[in-house]
């Protein structure tokens, strides 16, 4: 089973994400939390002690160079462009309790669509996540679905877009639809964040009357209280957790009637 979760900025995509990791584990199954959003903090939203001082993979100059047989930071170098990556999960995710955790960092080059080491290495280890493990991977991305390729979009079971009420939101999950459908990813579905009335759900199901909502979270002040705490969010928003719940059991049942399809 693999997920992919995107969504605006400041929606709530980690709280999400780490949510159901929490929950899909105490479901039974096998997770990998993969941080691709490089504005996010996967590690610190699960409870990874010392999660500031987690190095991400892009920063592993010395793993990359030893894939990729090149030098990083150079510009012009040749370099593999399929790296051997499958050996790497166990090597590198941490763990904490049944919940295991990658970070992937970002790379920052001048200009866009950068063809580099160290992308060429994060692409290959993404598409190894999603393609061949045998796992629940639940990927936090940033506002968009730039990790993902032709070959791994199709291979996600459920792009989830986090919105909150707010016409920005809204847009960007318009936006994320359009990109998806470019590469073949059409397996769509919303949830509602931070919803503080039945006005602010009826919003959302008015402005994206086509698309599948999963749930609504309403907004609870314990989750910005565990932010501040540094606790995970599901150990003080039940009311995150009880949503979350009802959300893994459709996704599961989805998931598995596509299956016997």
């Amino acid at each position: 089973m693999k997920i992919a979760i995107s969504g605006k900025g400041g929606v709530g995509k980690t709280t999400v994400a780490a949510c159901l990791a929490d929950s899909f584990t105490k479901h039974g199954y096998s997770v990998l939390a993969v941080d691709a959003d490089p504005d996010a903090n996967l590690a610190a939203a699960l409870g990874f002690p010392r999660s500031t001082e987690i190095v991400p993979l892009a920063k592993m100059k010395e793993v990359i160079e030893e894939r990729t047989a090149s030098k990083t930071g150079g510009v012009g170098t040749f370099f593999k462009l399929n790296p051997k990556v499958d050996d790497l999960p166990e090597k590198l995710w941490l763990k904490k309790g049944e919940i295991r955790l990658m970070v992937m960092g970002t790379v920052k080059k001048g200009g866009a669509g950068c063809i580099c080491p160290e992308s060429v290495f994060l692409k290959a280890l993404v598409d190894h996540l999603i393609l061949d493990r045998n796992e629940v991977v639940i990927l936090d991305m940033e506002a968009g679905i730039e990790h993902l390729g032709r070959a791994t979009a199709r291979a996600v079971d459920k792009l989830i877009v986090v919105v909150e009420p707010g016409r920005r939101s809204v847009e960007t999950a318009f936006k994320i639809r359009e990109l998806g459908k470019d590469i073949g990813l059409d397996n769509i579905a919303l949830v509602g964040n931070k919803i503080q009335n039945d006005k602010n759900r009826e919003f959302l199901i008015r402005e994206l009357p086509d698309f599948e909502f999963l749930g609504f979270i309403p907004y609870d002040d314990n989750i910005v209280e565990a932010d501040l705490q540094n606790l995970p969010p599901f150990e003080l928003s039940h009311q995150a957790l009880e949503e979350i719940e009802k959300m893994v059991e459709k996704i599961s049942s989805n998931i598995a009637a596509r299956s016997t399809d």
